[in-house]
């Protein structure tokens, strides 16, 4: 990540992402955000994961590995599809918003991680510093950087992105599969 955010950037973002989050669950439209409410980094093409927790335990988490839009829309799309569009959570009810705490990660370009055998790829893995991404065929999951705080075992840590990719979760062991590595800027109400 060549530039990193402000202190106001970073609060832009995430009010930006409670607001449109609270449309969202509302089903009421976004404002428009007129260019000049954003700083050039803010209207650059950028990808970021935004998570929702009520009291410390996940509630919802959506995001993009791949710039396509403005950083910002990107923040507002993710904040409204992590309260109502993740699988593994009913959609977020008006009451529950005072609860909710947001985190954006914003998510450097995914770089693949060369490596010989499981072996090899343990001993590239950095706990705490990179998202991993694999993938097998048209299977793929994701775990940023944060996950390694719950998980901090690398085989246990790559046996649950198996499962969250939807295979068996020694898989990694089995198979050389793609992997790729990326960092974020993470920052939270």
């Amino acid at each position: 990540m060549s530039e990193k955010l402000t202190a106001d950037e970073k609060q832009t973002l995430l009010r930006l992402a409670r607001e449109a989050l609270e449309c969202g669950v509302r089903g009421q439209s976004l404002p428009a955000l007129g260019p000049t409410q954003l700083t050039p980094l803010l209207r650059a093409e950028g990808a970021a994961f935004v998570t929702l927790t009520v009291r410390g335990q996940l509630r919802g988490c959506i995001g993009a590995l791949q710039p396509y839009q403005p950083l910002a829309e990107d923040v507002r799309e993710h904040a409204i599809a992590a309260g109502l569009q993740d699988y593994r959570f009913p959609p977020v009810r008006p009451e529950e918003l005072p609860r909710i705490r947001i985190e954006v990660s914003r998510l450097t370009l995914p770089q693949p991680l060369a490596y010989i055998d499981a072996e090899n790829l343990l001993a590239k893995l950095r706990p705490g510093i990179d998202g991993v991404i694999l993938r097998d065929g048209s299977r793929r999951a994701t775990f940023l950087p944060q996950v390694w705080e719950q998980i901090p075992d690398k085989e246990e840590f790559l046996g649950h992105l198996c499962a969250k990719m939807g295979a068996v979760s020694n898989l990694w062991r089995q198979k050389h599969l793609e992997a790729q590595v990326y960092q974020v800027e993470e920052f939270h109400e």
